[in-house]
């Protein structure tokens, strides 16, 4: 049975799970990995977010999606986790759970764990009559400082590469929900709701994330196709 067929009991608070993949078209142990997270990719309740990193470059294939900021926030999280190294595939499940390698049970029982959790930001994300994203979150706690962060994501939905060179020469791969922009919008206590109002001039789907500094515990999300 595939992942994205797999019940889970309802969240707390009405926030998908937050998955990111931090993948790279020029690691042989990572196409696995890109399978599942197009398959997490397809439930309602998981906002599934490849990034590709650019560490692997040199080894005969530029990833035709890197980005160094997408290698720096891995970094972060490792620093976040008193981590040196930084692994690829890794999934961050909810922006505090950690898997290396394909472990797809591991990541459905991280999964369902965070389903539980009393998520203390709801977090909305919709399309003003003038086009523009508004993004809107309200806390039911807050903090003496800006502790939060507040983020907008773009993705492409799918992609498919033809690798000519490195570890995965020769293969064909599917990439789904490949991060194109991850931007920071705005730091935040709580102790307000946190309105913003975005032009919107891509066509890629947008999420906007609520996650303690870090990066930390991701609070909220949501996404707007």
């Amino acid at each position: 049975m595939g992942l994205a067929a797999l019940s889970a009991p309802p969240a707390a608070a009405d926030s998908p799970v937050v998955v990111e993949l931090f993948t790279s078209q020029g690691c042989s142990a990572c196409p696995p990995a890109d399978a599942l997270l197009a398959e997490l990719a397809e439930r309602d309740d998981v906002i599934a977010l490849a990034l590709h990193v650019d560490y692997w470059d040199y080894i005969g294939w530029a990833d035709t999606f890197a980005s160094a900021q997408f290698s720096r926030r891995q970094q972060g999280y490792a620093r976040a986790a008193g981590q040196r190294m930084v692994y690829t595939p890794q999934m961050i499940v909810g922006g505090v759970a950690r898997v290396q390698g394909y472990e797809p049970m591991h990541v459905a029982e991280l999964i369902l764990e965070q389903r539980t959790v009393e998520y203390p930001v709801q977090v909305t994300l919709t399309r003003g009559e003038d086009g523009a994203l508004q993004i809107r979150a309200v806390a039911t706690m807050a903090f003496d400082g800006p502790q939060m962060v507040v983020q907008l994501v773009r993705y492409d939905p799918l992609e498919t590469v033809e690798i000519g060179r490195g570890e995965n020469a020769g293969r064909v791969v599917d990439y789904a929900n490949i991060v194109t922009e991850w931007m920071r919008v705005g730091d935040w206590t709580g102790a307000e709701p946190f309105e913003m109002a975005l032009p919107d001039e891509s066509p890629y789907p947008a999420v906007a994330i609520v996650q303690m500094a870090g990066p930390g515990q991701i609070l909220g999300a949501a996404r707007l196709d």
